[in-house]
């Protein structure tokens, strides 16, 4: 008994799930692809998880960063995590109903579980984990640090969240810089039909810098039909 305890310890650590956790073995997967990976996080998981290396911060799940960095520091590797995560989506705790304690059986599946699990294994709690620099301009390296991608379509971003609107879609000729710096400050101003409100953060007036506000509204008006128009925005041809 004493030794089988000595054989769990270890891996309680890993996931800071409150008083129930799921240990499993890792086992590494050859074929996942953590770049799909990461997609895919940001797409399914990004909404509830917070992870510095997909940009998220939402706080309704656990902080993964938080939640791994123990374990990892202890010398668990990225298989012993990936299985974790694994078991976990495979098999969370009953659902009750409070997302902030349970979440949906099988999220993702399949290859799709394979990819986020090998990202998350790889990623989770790892020192001055970031997003990757991308192309585009500061506006689009705003747009993917803070996880927009998680949410929303963005075809200049190669996004395809649907937890928001479309913004190729939502945010159309005649918008102007005041009205989308607006959506993004205060989005329960305005909410997007078929869409409830709280879903997007009330935060990023005040976690963006002004000029990093300013240069995602810019990125946007230059990148959706909010564009068209207008000098130096996207042409309607």
């Amino acid at each position: 008994m004493n030794r089988r305890s000595k054989l769990i310890h270890p891996l309680l650590a890993l996931v800071a799930l409150g008083a129930i956790v799921v240990v499993a073995a890792g086992c590494g997967t050859t074929t996942a692809d953590e770049n799909r990976g990461r997609v895919l996080f940001e797409q399914k998981c990004g909404n509830c998880h917070a992870l510095a290396q997909a940009g998220t911060s939402a706080q309704i799940g656990p902080d993964l960063d938080a939640a791994f960095a123990a374990a990892r520091e202890s010398g668990q590797n990225s298989d012993t995590i990936e299985g974790v995560v694994k078991a976990q989506v495979e098999s969370p705790r009953p659902d009750n109903g409070n997302p902030a304690v349970s979440m949906p059986r099988d999220i993702v599946t399949g290859q799709d579980l394979d990819d986020v699990a090998a990202y998350i294994g790889m990623w989770a709690g790892v020192p001055g984990g970031a997003p990757p620099e991308v192309p585009g301009g500061p506006g689009a390296q705003v747009f993917t640090n803070n996880g927009c991608g998680g949410c929303h379509i963005l075809a200049a971003a190669g996004s395809g969240g649907v937890t928001g609107p479309d913004l190729d879609e939502v945010l159309v000729a005649g918008d102007s810089a005041a009205q989308i710096e607006d959506m993004i400050a205060d989005p329960n101003a305005e909410i997007a039909q078929g869409y409830p409100a709280n879903v997007m953060p009330e935060s990023f007036g005040e976690t963006l810098s002004k000029k990093e506000l300013e240069d995602l509204v810019q990125y946007l008006i230059e990148n959706t039909p909010a564009g068209e128009g207008k000098s130096g925005g996207k042409s309607s041809g």
